[in-house]
């Protein structure tokens, strides 16, 4: 299937592209203790009990909608630790930067009216699925790709503390928001990006997203082509949420990884689940409702991982006949159900 206009590389130019990191390395160490020197950190992660197990294989099977191919539900998926978002719920954010009205709405309207806007899609989906509450939150693009070198020639504009700073302020707005930081790495890495926002990933209500269309592996600048993660990049990042989220006695992390192309995830069955993080495999590409339907069938179902979210454009998606983008209704048919929607 030719996949045009997906995803959306339209923000080249002063702080308005996304890119994506890479890394290679094994997870990251948890501060160099072994469990002979540190018996007691050990007792304590053993005490960390598993969700309801029953409820889970229940929810999981729901979300497989009737799935008879053997793909979904996942097999051998671990049991996340106590806390767990997914799939008790299902998430729905509005993605965006504030220093962007073209980025998607978080950023297009201000506060109050983005509020407003937010919630009426979630009222969208409890109507359509009242078995499954809503968990609202905030996807905002930390690090965005520029077309710009910037200082260090990386292209790649990070936001500074005081503006994820503001979106945590515009979360609070809401009751149990959580919020994303989404890092779009560009000629820079994933495993140099992610201490940027260590800080903010120690939080429990904060988790994380990152975007393969613009990890330029290959010194291609952002915005030129659409660049990759391996697996292997994949695994880096969980064991270092993995690594946060048992040092500071958290809930899972939601690790969302935008998706609209096979190259975007390379060797996709070697990624490691982990009960400390729960994976989402975003299926990022916008057009209309054929072209979206065919993108998740080729590369979010056809290649399981262990939860699926889909996008929704305001602006893009309306573009070619039908004009209009889908509904909860439409995307309740899909198989898997995606556990986490997001609006731009």
């Amino acid at each position: 299937m030719k996949l045009t206009k997906i995803a959306g590389i339209f923000l080249i130019g002063i702080a308005t592209i996304s890119t994506f990191s890479y890394c290679t390395s094994d997870a990251k160490k948890s501060n160099g203790k072994t469990a002979s020197t540190d018996s007691t950190k050990v007792e304590e992660e053993n005490q960390r009990t598993p969700v309801d197990t029953a409820k889970y294989n229940a929810l999981i099977k729901k979300l497989a909608n009737g799935d008879t191919t053997g793909k979904w539900p996942v097999k051998n998926q671990p049991y996340p630790i106590d806390g767990a978002i997914l799939p008790f719920k299902r998430i729905v954010v509005y993605y965006g930067n504030l220093h962007s009205k073209k980025m998607g709405a978080l950023g297009e309207y201000a506060p109050k009216e983005m509020w407003q806007r937010l919630n009426a899609e979630v009222k969208k989906w409890q109507k359509v699925d009242p078995s499954t509450p809503v968990q609202v939150g905030l996807h905002y693009i930390a690090a965005v790709a520029s077309g710009t070198p910037g200082k260090d020639g990386k292209y790649i504009n990070r936001m500074g503390n005081k503006q994820i700073d503001s979106v945590l302020k515009i979360a609070k707005m809401h009751p149990n928001t959580i919020v994303f930081l989404d890092l779009q790495v560009a000629l820079s890495t994933i495993k140099a990006e992610l201490p940027h926002i260590e800080k903010y990933l120690e939080m429990p209500n904060v988790h994380l997203g990152i975007d393969p269309e613009f990890s330029m592996k290959d010194g291609s600048l952002p915005g030129k082509k659409i660049g990759t993660y391996d697996a292997a990049d994949v695994n880096y990042v969980t064991g270092y949420l993995a690594d946060i989220v048992k040092k500071y006695n958290l809930p899972p992390k939601v690790f969302v990884l935008h998706r609209f192309t096979k190259k975007m995830v390379t060797n996709s069955q070697n990624i490691k689940l982990r009960p400390e993080v729960q994976i989402v495999m975003h299926m990022d590409g916008w057009g209309e409702p054929d072209l979206k339907l065919g993108t998740y069938r080729h590369f979010i179902y056809g290649e399981p991982v262990q939860f699926t979210g889909f996008k929704l454009f305001y602006k893009n998606d309306i573009k070619k006949a039908p004009n209009r983008m889908m509904t909860p209704e439409e995307l309740m048919k899909l198989k898997p159900l995606p556990s986490y929607i997001q609006y731009q």
